[in-house]
């Protein structure tokens, strides 16, 4: 082996000092971040694993409510909510669960996945759909106090019309005449010319003796 030379050797000592000094430290850090990087490879491979389970479990859910089995697919959601419950597809399998549960006459089934998705899921559009065929759910039952309740609890401005709209049925429900007016013509107005739902509001209002077109002249000015 060669000798060496004094600049050689200076070198060596100088890194041999600083290895002894920090050498713990750098074996730390790099392995920190070795372990941090595969930790963030494991949870993606684990966020993709979750979000292809939650995609054919919602499929399953989609085929029973084709099948008009309300039965299963409120099993099939229930297995996704206690497998998956951060899942965007749990959410939007909440909501179809309930609308099918609704139109089998099963409002009371529906109101569980309504009332899940209503506080858990994302994003926040979703919650106030929820909480929307929520109270729809609870006035199909003449169940006032959480009707309102659910309605009261919606924020986003895209859903003012149908808030206004869902207050109207909860007050005409009651026998209340006149706020069930003022309601359908906030929701009336609420609503653009072009929006289809905006005739069945149109139907209410006429049902209640108001006069539409003076609603509409006002509108235009």
């Amino acid at each position: 082996m060669a000798t060496l030379d004094l600049q050689e050797q200076e070198q060596l000592d100088n890194l041999k000092a600083f290895w002894q000094r920090w050498g713990n430290l750098i074996t730390t850090v790099v392995t920190l971040a070795l372990l941090a990087f595969a930790g963030w490879n494991g949870w993606n491979w684990w966020q993709r694993e979750q979000g292809l389970k939650a995609s054919m479990l919602y499929d399953e859910v989609e085929r029973a409510v084709d099948a008009k089995d309300g039965d299963k697919a409120l099993r099939m959601w229930l297995q996704m909510k206690e497998q998956m419950p951060r899942a965007t597809y749990t959410a939007h399998a909440a909501l179809l669960t309930a609308q099918s549960l609704q139109n089998l006459k099963k409002a009371d089934a529906a109101v569980a996945p309504l009332e899940w998705a209503a506080e858990k899921a994302e994003p926040a559009a979703l919650r106030d759909l929820a909480l929307l065929r929520l109270a729809s759910a609870h006035l199909e039952a003449k169940r006032y106090t959480p009707a309102e309740a659910a309605l009261s609890k919606v924020v986003s401005s895209a859903y003012v019309a149908l808030v206004a709209d869902r207050r109207g049925d909860l007050a005409q429900l009651q026998g209340q005449a006149d706020k069930a007016r003022e309601h359908y013509r906030a929701a009336y107005l609420a609503l653009p010319e072009e929006q289809p739902y905006r005739r069945f509001v149109e139907a209410k209002l006429t049902a209640l003796a108001v006069d539409v077109s003076s609603l509409a002249a006002k509108e235009s000015k």
